[in-house]
C-alpha cells in the first residue's frame, strides 16, 4: 500500500472516521411496482463477480506499525456490504439526511473490504436514495465521483448498467495489449526532471515566505482566525445536502467577471457570516478557506497537478458584491502564485497549510495549534447529461465529505447536469443547527442578485 493511503488508515480513530461517501437521489423508473427497491436489492446481491479493488482489505505486516499493505479477500460477503434500508414516515429529505448522518459517523469495519452501499427506500415523491462509502485509503472522492459516472448510463432505456463493484464485460478481452516500443533514456529523462523540480523547489518556498512576511495577504495561514469551528470534534455527523441551478450562478458571475468556483465560494462566504452573526461567533477577521484546484497545461503546470489555495472569504466585509470581489481577487493571486511551477513543486507548496492540521492531530493540540485555513471548501466537476441507472433517472449526486481534528466543517460541491450540489458534513456536536447553512446560502446567493445584476 502507498505511504499515502496507509497515512488515513493510521490518523483514523473513533472520533476521527476517515471515509468518504456520497448520496444519490433516483425517481422510480415508469411502471415500477411496488416491490421495486426490494427487487433492484436483489439483482445488486446477484452480481458477485467483484472488481479487485473492492476486494481489498487493510493488513499489517510484521514488523510494521500500521496498515501497510492490502490483502484480497476471497471470501467476500455481499450482503454485509449491501444493504436494504427504509426511512420513517413521511419520508422526507430530513428524515433521509438524518439517516446519512448517521451511517456516515460510523466506521467502516477493517476485517472487511473498506466500503459499503446502502440502498435506501421509502422516500417522498416516488424516489429512492443511495448512501455508498469508502475509506480515503481506498478510494477519494474524486475517483469515487468518476466511478459512479462510468457506471451510470446517459441512455434511459439501458438496462444493462451494473453496480460500481462489478466490472463491464470487456468486449476486447481476447485482443492482444497493444505493443509499444519502449522510449529510450525514459529513466534519465524522469531523473533530468526530479532534478530539476527539486532545484526550483527552493526559489518556490522563497517565493511563498516573501508572500507570507512581505506581502502581507489576508490570506496567509499566519493570517486566520481562530473560530467555533477550528475546534477538536467527535465522530458523530450531520449531513445537509441541496442542490442550485447553474443558470443562476453563472449569471452572478459573468455580471461581476468572476467564475462559477469564486460565486460558489461567495455564497459559502455570505451563508457562513450570517450563521456565525447568528451565534454571536464571526471572527473580526475574515474567514480563510482553503481550496483545492486543478492546475491544467494552460496554467503551465501540465497535467493533473493539485494545488491548495488559501483564499479570503472577506467575511468582514457586508457587501456581497465587494465580498465577491475580494473572493476573485484572492483566488486570482493564489492562481498566480502557482503559474510555471511544475507539479512537484505545487504539491510541496500546497502541503505547508496543512502543516498546523497534522499537529492538531496531537491530544489536546487542536485547542491551542493555530488554524491555517478555516475550513476546506472542493469543487468536483461531475457529469453534465442526466444520468440513469437501470431506467431510473438520478436527480441528485452530493458528496459526503470528512471533517478534521480542528475542522469541524467540510463543504464539498458536485455539479450535476446544470445544477450545483452541495454537500454540507460537520461534526454533530460542535457545528450546530448545521441545516440552517442552506437557507443562508440561498440567501446569499439572492444577495448577490439583488447586488449584482
Amino acid at each position: 500500500m502507498p505511504p499515502t493511503d496507509s497515512m488515513f488508515l493510521l490518523g483514523e480513530t473513533r472520533e476521527h472516521p476517515l471515509h468518504v461517501g456520497g448520496l444519490q437521489l433516483f425517481e422510480l423508473p415508469e411502471g415500477a411496482g411496488p416491490d421495486h427497491i426490494i427487487e433492484l436489492h436483489r439483482d445488486l446481491l446477484s452480481h458477485a463477480d467483484i472488481r479487485p479493488l473492492f476486494r481489498r482489505r487493510p493488513r499489517s505486516p510484521l514488523g510494521t506499525p500500521g496498515q501497510w499493505a492490502w490483502a484480497n479477500d476471497d471470501n467476500l460477503d455481499l450482503e454485509y456490504h449491501v444493504r436494504l434500508s427504509a426511512l420513517p414516515r413521511p419520508g422526507r429529505v430530513r428524515e433521509l439526511l438524518e439517516l446519512v448522518s448517521r451511517l456516515h459517523g460510523s466506521l467502516l469495519d477493517r476485517h472487511r473490504p473498506l466500503w459499503e452501499c446502502h440502498l435506501i427506500e421509502g422516500l417522498e415523491d416516488n424516489r429512492y436514495a443511495v448512501y455508498t462509502k469508502a475509506h480515503h485509503a481506498l478510494l477519494d472522492g474524486v475517483s469515487a465521483l468518476r466511478l459512479l459516472e462510468d457506471t451510470l448510463s446517459t441512455d434511459p432505456a439501458d438496462r444493462g448498467v451494473r453496480p460500481p463493484w462489478s466490472p463491464r464485460v470487456r468486449t476486447d478481452a481476447t485482443a492482444p495489449p497493444p505493443h509499444r516500443e519502449p522510449e529510450p533514456f525514459a529513466g534519465l529523462v524522469s531523473a533530468a526532471n526530479l532534478a530539476r523540480d527539486l532545484l526550483g523547489l527552493g526559489p518556490a518556498v522563497l517565493r511563498y515566505v516573501n508572500q507570507a512576511f512581505q506581502e502581507q495577504s489576508a490570506t496567509l495561514p499566519h493570517e486566520t482566525p481562530k473560530s467555533i469551528l477550528n475546534v477538536p470534534i467527535t465522530g458523530a455527523r450531520r449531513f445537509a445536502a441541496q442542490g442550485w441551478p447553474l443558470t443562476r450562478i453563472r449569471a452572478v458571475g459573468a455580471a461581476a467577471g468572476a467564475t462559477v468556483n469564486d460565486v460558489m465560494l461567495a455564497m459559502c462566504a455570505g451563508a457562513l457570516r450570517t450563521y456565525l452573526l447568528e451565534l454571536g461567533a464571526l471572527p473580526d477577521k475574515p474567514l480563510v478557506a482553503a481550496v483545492p484546484i486543478s492546475l491544467r497545461e494552460g496554467d503551465g503546470v501540465g497535467g493533473n497537478a493539485v494545488g491548495i489555495i488559501l483564499c479570503t472569504l472577506a467575511t468582514d466585509l457586508d457587501d456581497p458584491a465587494a465580498r465577491l470581489a475580494a473572493i476573485t481577487a484572492s483566488m486570482q493571486r493564489g492562481k498566480d502564485f502557482y503559474r510555471g511551477m511544475t507539479p512537484l513543486q505545487v504539491t510541496a507548496l500546497s502541503a505547508i497549510p496543512f502543516t498546523p492540521l497534522a499537529l492538531s492531530l496531537l491530544p489536546g493540540a487542536a485547542k491551542i495549534t493555530p488554524p491555517a485555513f478555516n475550513l476546506l471548501i472542493s469543487n468536483v466537476p461531475g457529469p453534465a447529461e442526466p444520468l440513469y441507472w437501470n431506467g431510473a433517472r438520478m436527480t441528485g449526486v452530493y458528496p459526503v465529505s470528512i471533517p478534521y481534528e480542528g475542522q469541524a466543517l467540510n463543504i464539498t460541491v458536485t455539479s450535476y447536469a446544470g445544477t450545483l450540489e452541495f454537500g454540507l458534513t460537520g461534526c454533530r456536536r460542535s457545528v450546530p443547527r448545521l441545516q440552517r447553512l442552506l437557507t443562508f446560502l440561498e440567501d446569499s446567493l439572492a444577495a448577490m442578485e439583488k447586488t449584482i445584476l
